[in-house]
């Protein structure tokens, strides 16, 4: 009874424990990684929440302005969802929108609706354009920025007035509404509008920020940001600080569903196709420098017969006994051509290679069976291959014998 032998691995093929000891530090750091972000995560998940959230108490959060409107009798409500700002508005109540732009259009247009028909107050926080046109519609955002950050009121809005200079120095805003007061400009344009509402009671109005600036924790001690952040969300008892997510479909039209493309800012599409340009330029100027093989010498000695054994394993692989009859075939007429008196350069040359070697022959057969060995056509199969080669061989030392 006989037994096949497990072939011994090698240093090729490690063993799990090999790898085990190799990857355990790696492994060992991301665990104390994980643990230490999750236990971070968790000590500071009562005071982090996001820019412009009046729960949080980072630099560009807004928890010191809900705690001073609190002070002054005003209560905050966060909503995260389209359907729970609309439920919440009314006469009574302020709704600040902190992110516009991250609303559809059909959100938008839905908000927009409900704030009218709500007759209370509605806060923008710097919206651009088209947002600004859907939420409150005859307002216009300027392509181009304030440069100034801190600006002068220059308006007759009482809540400007008392407040003074504050850092509302952002987006620019033009209106076609003639009752709107113009607030804070920067060349001439505003960045803080304020747009009464010609409908219902005429107690509703529309308040339109060109920079989140003065409700920032770490801005409100600065200018009369303080004064003016509380005057303008203060002036109801109630205030729902609207916080819109990408996760929020409510009132999204079919038109509103984009794909993962269209979510892309053009200047990734620019720069993608600009990297494309340049990988292409880069190969085409590394192909121009690709010239012909060049031979170096080996940096070991190689015996002859490995070179030999590793060409006739391709010529197999590849079963071209074709070329491998081919270039024993060269090979022993280089060979031979020297010892029958035949120059090299007529050495593939049957007119002149044969005859010499007929002549220096004694017991080898007659010339045409010499024509086929040295230049006959390429054997059929592996045999008749090792044949040829024996033969060849045979010839050789025949020629080479005293």
């Amino acid at each position: 009874m006989t037994t096949e032998a497990t072939p011994p691995s090698t240093s090729a093929s490690p063993s799990a424990r090999q790898v085990w000891t190799r990857t355990r530090g790696i492994a060992l750091a991301l665990v104390v990684l994980l643990a230490a972000a999750v236990a971070i995560a968790t000590i500071r998940s009562d005071a982090r929440h996001g820019t412009l959230d009046p729960r949080s108490a980072d630099r560009q959060g807004s928890r010191a302005v809900a705690e001073l409107l609190a002070e002054r009798g005003v209560d905050t409500t966060v909503v995260t969802t389209l359907d729970e700002a609309r439920a919440a508005a009314d006469a009574d109540t302020t709704l600040l929108v902190a992110a516009p732009d991250l609303l559809t259009p059909g959100q938008q247009r839905a908000l927009r609706t409900a704030a009218t028909g709500a007759a209370g107050r509605t806060v923008l926080v710097a919206p651009g354009s088209p947002s600004v046109e859907r939420l409150a519609p005859g307002v216009t955002a300027d392509p181009a920025n304030s440069l100034d950050s801190t600006l002068s009121p220059d308006c007759a809005l009482p809540a400007a007035r008392r407040a003074g200079t504050a850092e509302t120095g952002g987006m620019r805003y033009t209106t076609t509404h003639l009752d709107a007061d113009e607030c804070y400009p920067s060349d001439r344009l505003a960045t803080l509008l304020r747009i009464p509402e010609t409908g219902g009671d005429g107690t509703g109005d529309t308040v339109v920020i060109g920079a989140p600036d003065i409700l920032f924790n770490d801005r409100l001690d600065e200018q009369g940001n303080a004064s003016l952040a509380l005057q303008l969300l203060g002036s109801r008892p109630h205030l729902v600080w609207y916080l819109p997510t990408l996760s929020d479909t409510a009132a999204a039209d079919e038109d509103d569903q984009r794909g993962f493309f269209d979510l892309l800012p053009s200047g990734w599409l620019w720069g993608t196709l600009q990297l494309f340009i340049a990988a292409a330029v880069a190969a085409l100027w590394r192909a121009r420098r690709l010239g012909p093989l060049v031979p170096e010498k080996l940096p070991v000695a190689i015996r002859a017969s490995e070179t030999v054994e590793g060409r006739a394993r391709l010529y197999r692989k590849a079963n071209a006994r074709d070329r491998a009859a081919t270039a024993l075939r060269s090979t022993t007429r280089i060979r031979l051509a020297p010892l029958v008196g035949v120059p090299l350069t007529q050495a593939h040359t049957p007119e002149a290679l044969l005859p010499a070697l007929s002549a220096h022959l004694h017991r080898h057969g007659d010339g045409q069976s010499l024509h086929t060995l040295l230049f006959g056509p390429p054997p059929g199969d592996d045999a008749a291959l090792v044949s040829l080669t024996d033969q060849l061989d045979a010839l050789e030392r025949e020629v080479r014998r005293p």
